[in-house]
């Protein structure tokens, strides 16, 4: 069993990130709400910070600037993207339904047809509120993701079609897009000054047999807004976590070379990220984070095998430190709750 406690979640997290050694294994947590919920009630918690406190997780809790811009039609965003509520049985997502630039061939038209959202529509006044009571916490803030919305503004496919047929589009919208977050992580950042350990950089660049870009087009259309994104967060003396899914391993030297700190969420059945060859080519240049399987081990694993996962983990990805337990991406509803139980137990008990 574990020796008794001496680091705060926000210490264990540092010790790591540090590469220094931690008293113990930091364990984050990624779920939906329905998952979230589910455990609550079956760990018997009342909230999500007793609940963290019981598993041992030393959960990140993210910041957020509250909107204050115009005012906004039921359903559509700042953006002008309207959703509707997906409910697949267990659960519910945002389904993008309208694509307010799919309609524009040019940079011209979209320039004469639609505003951009403001830095000032986000008031960052709160944050110092919303970090109260979380204090021995990890706090993640600011950063980006910006294609994620550029398929929401273009439609999915027009927007990889765009990175061929119409890249001075491409180019114009995602450096529309990383400005604003740029400007918004800027005002995070002064907002509460020393408060944030963990800057959000990410893009889902990997499918589960390679990428769903080229490193070409990853080299031309993201790298470069993304390493001023990582320089300013470093300048602020905090770690960059690099969010990126699938099968990304032939693009991980240049996000390393960019600047990430933090690799999640490792989906090692994916062809490339076997665990230890991601930890004999890069260990020593990143901190690894994820790595329990939540497409099969979580939701359709045994205990023990769950269990047995997490020791695999802790072997490859943990060897010499370097490692944050954490599913690799958010539990799904279909996870039972004893899984769950098991993964944090067994991190606990062996980390």
């Amino acid at each position: 069993m574990p020796t008794k406690e001496t680091m705060t979640p926000r210490e264990r997290w540092l010790a790591v990130l540090q590469r220094k050694k931690p008293d113990r294994l930091p364990m984050d947590y990624w779920a939906t709400t329905e998952v979230t919920e589910m455990l609550m009630k079956h760990c018997r918690c009342p909230d999500e910070l007793s609940l963290f406190k019981k598993l041992n997780i030393d959960k990140s809790f993210k910041v957020s600037p509250e909107y204050v811009g115009p005012e906004l039609t039921a359903g559509v965003d700042e953006f002008g993207c309207q959703y509707k509520k997906a409910d697949y049985g267990s659960g519910v997502y945002d389904e993008c339904l309208t694509h307010p630039l799919s309609q524009y061939q040019t940079v011209d038209e979209i320039k004469k047809n639609y505003s951009w959202p403001k830095a000032d529509w986000w008031d960052c006044s709160m944050l110092s509120e919303q970090i109260k009571g979380q204090e021995d916490y990890p706090i993640q803030g600011g950063g980006s993701e910006p294609f994620m919305r550029y398929k929401d503004l273009r439609g999915g496919e027009q927007a990889f079609i765009d990175l061929i047929e119409n890249p001075e589009v491409a180019h114009y919208c995602l450096t529309q897009l990383y400005a604003l977050a740029y400007e918004k992580t800027v005002r995070i950042y002064e907002s509460i000054p020393g408060k944030i350990l963990l800057g959000y950089v990410a893009e889902d660049m990997g499918a589960q047999s390679g990428l769903m870009f080229s490193p070409k087009q990853i080299k031309e259309f993201f790298i470069p807004h993304m390493k001023k994104m990582i320089d300013f967060i470093h300048q602020n003396k905090a770690f960059v976590f690099h969010h990126n899914d699938g099968a990304i391993r032939a693009i991980i030297p240049a996000m390393i070379e960019a600047g990430i700190d933090v690799l999640n969420p490792i989906q090692w059945r994916c062809s490339g990220m076997d665990r230890a060859g991601l930890k004999k080519d890069f260990g020593g240049q990143l901190i690894f984070h994820g790595g329990v399987d939540n497409q099969h081990t979580l939701p359709f694993a045994t205990i023990e095998e769950v269990k047995q996962e997490v020791l695999d983990n802790i072997k490859i990805l943990g060897q010499n430190g370097g490692y944050i337990l954490a599913p690799c991406h958010n539990i799904q509803p279909n996870t039972p709750p004893e899984n769950i139980v098991a993964m944090y137990e067994t991190g606990y008990q062996y980390g």
